[in-house]
Parts: structure tokens; sequence; C-alpha cells
């Protein structure tokens, strides 16, 4: 009735010796249970130890990558006692961090394409006591794409409950409401057999939590990794969601705007909801690391603290979150004991998702700093924001464009809601061409005003067609100097195409 088929190579499914690949897990995981029982009078020590450790090996990690042969020879000396070989083997085996997981999953519903696509959703869903939100979530992901985002994406649902009949039933719901989308290959959804999980008895109490609390969040981790592992290859990108969630219109449209708007820069995990497991993007290739990382610490911490950590190992320091939001939490109850959750995101807009393009360019200011509120922050599609001391006539705040580009909307925001005076009070927006060489870097040598600051914003429609040139730069000038102190909250601009060759 159901297919199975390896996590090494999705595209191609195959079959493989179960019983083989389910002794090795079982091997592991009692294995690790064994150092769990070492180490648990000293649970947190070790959890902080461990994850240094981590840390300061990826800090001398090109690009986050190693040879395999090296790090592997680096963990076996260092966490292992030599004399240790059986434990040295199960650790060495899960931490090939850049292999997927031997499991053997199996085809509930659809196949992989051979194609890769852009961006891969993936959904994991168990029973829930009250209500069930999984195919409004399928319904919207859908509904809110375009013909030509769909041929982008693929959907896969990792069905985590243990109870098969429930399984079966729901994927017979899911084949008649979505058999198209499962036809052509937008919609897969698979199931990690129960043998593959480690005991999900006797596991640490951490924080005081309840034993089916600890049980329920530890395989909570467990289903993620499983689904991670299996979506390594289908994407260039994966986008982590819930199943109890709402989708912006066009959503895929502009976290591609926002993907190509971070070329250049680092990044582990862009975030597009500030709920739960919601809205984190990743690249693919990152896949199988975290994977790993979720099944090595599955009992530790709940899933969105593990997802902090692995940003912070891999040298992603602070949040990348980007507003609004395109995904909103719309379950009532939730999927642990069906407890009530209203959990709502109030930056989400369902509808005119407008994300700005912001071209690349270098930032400039000679108004005074404050702290690390530095000039590229007011740039930033990211919550955050340029803040500054008290201004003078003739200041200036300019985006000087890594090249030329046509701009069709511009718009600045100062000020915030508890510094609702920190706004510019007296200002300018200028555009400029023909850049030159000075001592504080570029600078356009010819500007036109399109505009004054008014309640310190400024909005301006249609530049492309008050504008003959392709602009180069974009400039504030403070026309009077106030007393009080100045955040740009977001210079925020849209071009009409992409920046010229």
């Amino acid at each position: 009735m159901w297919g199975r088929f390896s996590a090494g190579a999705p595209s191609k499914p195959h079959c493989t010796d179960l019983s083989n690949s389910v002794d090795k897990m079982r091997l592991v995981w009692k294995s690790l249970d064994k150092m769990r029982c070492l180490r648990k009078r000293s649970t947190i020590p070790f959890l902080g130890f461990l994850i240094t450790f981590l840390l300061f090996l990826n800090l001398y990690i090109e690009d986050g990558y190693v040879l395999e042969g090296d790090k592997r020879q680096l963990r076996e000396s260092s966490v292992h006692p030599p004399s240790s070989e059986r434990y040295v083997h199960t650790f060495r085996d899960l931490s090939n961090f850049s292999g997927t997981i031997n499991v053997t999953y199996r085809y509930l519903a659809g196949t992989p394409l051979n194609r890769k696509k852009f961006l891969t959703i993936g959904l994991s869903s168990v029973k829930r006591k009250r209500g069930n939100y999984l195919l409004e979530t399928i319904k919207s992901i859908f509904d809110q794409s375009s013909y030509e985002e769909l041929k982008e994406i693929v959907v896969v649902v990792h069905l985590a409950d243990f109870d098969l009949v429930w399984c079966e039933n729901l994927v017979q719901e899911i084949t008649r409401k979505f058999a198209h989308h499962i036809i052509a290959g937008r919609l897969l959804v698979i199931q990690a057999p129960e043998e593959y999980y480690p005991s999900l008895d006797g596991l640490k109490r951490n924080y005081n939590d309840p034993e089916d609390r600890v049980r329920f969040r530890s395989k909570q981790n467990v289903d993620y990794a499983f689904l991670l592992n299996f979506c390594t290859n289908l994407s260039h990108f994966y986008m982590m969601l819930e199943d109890d969630v709402r989708c912006s219109r066009n959503f895929l449209t502009a976290l591609k705007k926002v993907i190509t708007s971070r070329e250049g820069s680092y990044w582990v995990m862009l975030e597009f909801s500030k709920l739960g497991y919601i809205g984190k993007l990743y690249h693919s290739r990152d896949l199988p690391r975290l994977a790993h990382f979720l099944l090595m610490f599955y009992q530790e911490m709940p899933c969105d603290w593990l997802l902090i950590h692995f940003r912070g190992l891999l040298a992603q320091k602070d949040v990348i979150r980007f507003k609004p939001s395109l995904f909103q939490h719309m379950g009532y109850y939730s999927s642990y004991k069906g407890v009530e959750n209203k959990l709502k995101d109030d930056d989400f807009e369902e509808d005119s998702i407008d994300i700005p393009d912001n071209p690349p360019a270098a930032i400039y200011t000679n108004i005074n700093v404050f702290e690390n509120y530095d000039a590229s922050k007011a740039y930033s599609t990211v919550d955050e924001y340029f803040w500054g001391k008290p201004p003078s006539t003739g200041d200036f705040f300019v985006v000087v464009f890594n090249k030329s580009t046509k701009i069709s909307k511009i718009k600045i925001t100062t000020g915030s809601d508890d510094r609702q005076n920190d706004i510019l009070h007296h200002g300018a927006l200028e555009v400029g061409e023909k850049l030159i060489g000075t001592k504080k870097g570029k600078q356009c040598s010819s500007y036109i005003t399109l505009g004054e600051f008014k309640n310190g914003n400024i909005e301006v429609q249609d530049v492309d067609h008050k504008i003959a040139f392709d602009i180069e730069c974009v400039r504030i000038v403070v026309t009077a100097s106030q007393k009080e102190w100045l955040i740009i909250r977001s210079i925020s601009l849209w071009t009409t195409q992409p920046p010229s060759q």
C-alpha cells in the first residue's frame, strides 16, 4: 500500500534493507542513552561545553565547511576518550553533518520529481485531541500562490503520528482534495517509521517540565529532524512551517525578493514570522547539519530554542526577521494535549505584501552614530534602525548604489513608536547621478530634489517618470538643525527593473 524509500536519494526511490537500518539506528540510540546516563547529573554544564566547543570549531571552518576526514578526526580526538572506541563510532555516525541520515521512509502520497525546485515547504503533523488544521494549511499554500509560483515549490508533509489508521484516513482525504498537486509533483506525504525513533521514555526533565511534555517536545525534535533529512535534495531553499498556518498572497515572490536583496551577505536563517517554527528559511545545503543537530540534542530543549543555538553555531549572531510577516498562526488548539493556543503574529499582512527591492548599496552619513545603531540598519528590511545624535543643517545620509538603477518609488520613515519626537523635523529627499570619488567614499556630483519631509516621513511615487536618468544615489539632507536625536527607521526603494549591467 505505502511505498518505502531511502533518504539518501529521495528523487530516485529505492528499497533498502530495513532490518539492517533499524538495527544500526537502535545501536546509535542505545549508545546515546548510555552517554546520556553518564552525564545525567551534569546536563547543563555538558551542553554548554559541547555548544561552546562546536561554536569555536565553526569559527575555524571556512564558509562553514572543512574536509569531512579532518572534521571526523578532530571530533574523535576532542570529544571522546581514545579508549572508548564504541562511543567514538556512534558519535562519528551521528555527526557526519554533510550526509543524510539513513532512514527508509514510507511514501504515503506522491513522488519527488528529478528537477530541483526553488523552495521546499516542510510541514510535520500529528493527531490532535482537538481540531486539525493541516488541510487548511496546505490549501492556503496553494491558493495564495500564482501558477508561475507553483512551478517553483514543493510541499512535503511528514505525518509523524504512530497511529497508522489515522495516517491512512488523513492521506485519503489529502489525496482526494489535492490530487492534481500530487500528480504534478508539488505535494508529497511521507512518514518515518516508528522503528527509527529513539526511546521516548525516561528522558531528562530539563526545566522541570512534566514527563509528557518532555516526551512531546523530544519527539517533535525527531519529527522535524527526519523531515529536514528527507528534504535535503529537493530544492535550493527550505521553509519551515507548522501545520496550522495561513499564508500571505504571493509569499514566494516576496521571499525571492528578500533572498535577492541578501545576495553577497552571509545568513543561516531568515525569519518571516516571529512565532515558533513558522516561517524559518534555510539554505537546503544546511539541512543535513540541522537534522543531525536536532537528533543530537533532541531531549535537551524545545525545537525553537535549538534553532537559535544552531544559528549561533554557524556564526549568525543576530536574528534576521522581515516585516511584514508572511505567515500567520491560525490554530486555536495546540497539538500538545489540545490546550488553547491563541498566539497571533501582529506583523502579519495577508494582502498587499509589498517588500521593497533595496538594491545593493553603500551607506554613508556624517551624523554622529549612537552605539551600534549604524547607518546600514536604516536600509535593511529587517526590524532595526539607524539612531544618531542631533543633526545640524547640511548633514546628510546617502545611499550609493553599486549599479545605477531606475527607481519607481521611495518611502522613508523616521522616529519610532516609543521615541516619536526623534524624527527628521526639517529635511529634503534628493536623487543623484555622476559618481565621483571623495575622501569619504563615492558621492554623486549632481542632485535633484524630489520633496520635503513632513512629520518625519516622505513617500514619492512614479520616480522613474519624474527623473530622466538612472539613479546612482539617494540622499537625505538636513535643512535645519534640531535638538532631538534622529531615528531613521526605514529607507525603502522599489525598482522598475533589475540594476543595469
